[in-house]
């Protein structure tokens, strides 16, 4: 599995979502749009060494990166609630996932969305319909793991 973090402005949300994908086995972090990269101070608070072991690598264009994704096999998700969005319990697990974040105010952007393969939700019981993004990685990523096929 691959993350690809677009236009994250927190770089505390940043890290965080590095400790996720070191926990979880994530390969690579594409850090796309105004994402920040490390090395920095804010990163290192929350990723506490993750960020020196997920691969990770900048990228201006995200929708040429997810064109080339595609062309190496992968699927790629958006993680987004908007009309349409599949309950990400119903995607089976798959290495072969390369899974897109959002901005924290904007979420993904709709040119994105339309390069992605499809967009999953994580389906929240309570009346707020969405989380920090860092938390919701976290979620997603055990989500698309945790699967027993």
């Amino acid at each position: 599995m691959q993350i690809i973090a677009h236009n994250i402005r927190s770089l505390h949300n940043v890290g965080s979502v590095f400790r996720s994908a070191d926990a979880f086995g994530v390969l690579k972090i594409y850090l796309t749009g105004y994402t920040g990269t490390p090395p920095r101070k804010e990163i290192a608070k929350t990723a506490l060494g993750s960020e020196d072991r997920v691969a990770w690598e900048h990228r201006e264009d995200v929708s040429a990166l997810i064109t080339e994704l595609k062309a190496a096999g992968q699927t790629v998700y958006a993680l987004d609630n908007r009309k349409g969005a599949i309950d990400i319990q119903n995607i089976p697990s798959n290495d072969k996932i390369a899974l897109v974040l959002g901005s924290e105010v904007e979420g993904v952007p709709e040119d994105v969305l339309a390069a992605c393969d499809g967009t999953i939700e994580i389906l929240l019981p309570g009346a707020k319909r969405s989380l920090n993004v860092s938390v919701a990685t976290g979620i997603a990523l055990f989500a698309l793991t945790s699967k027993k096929e």
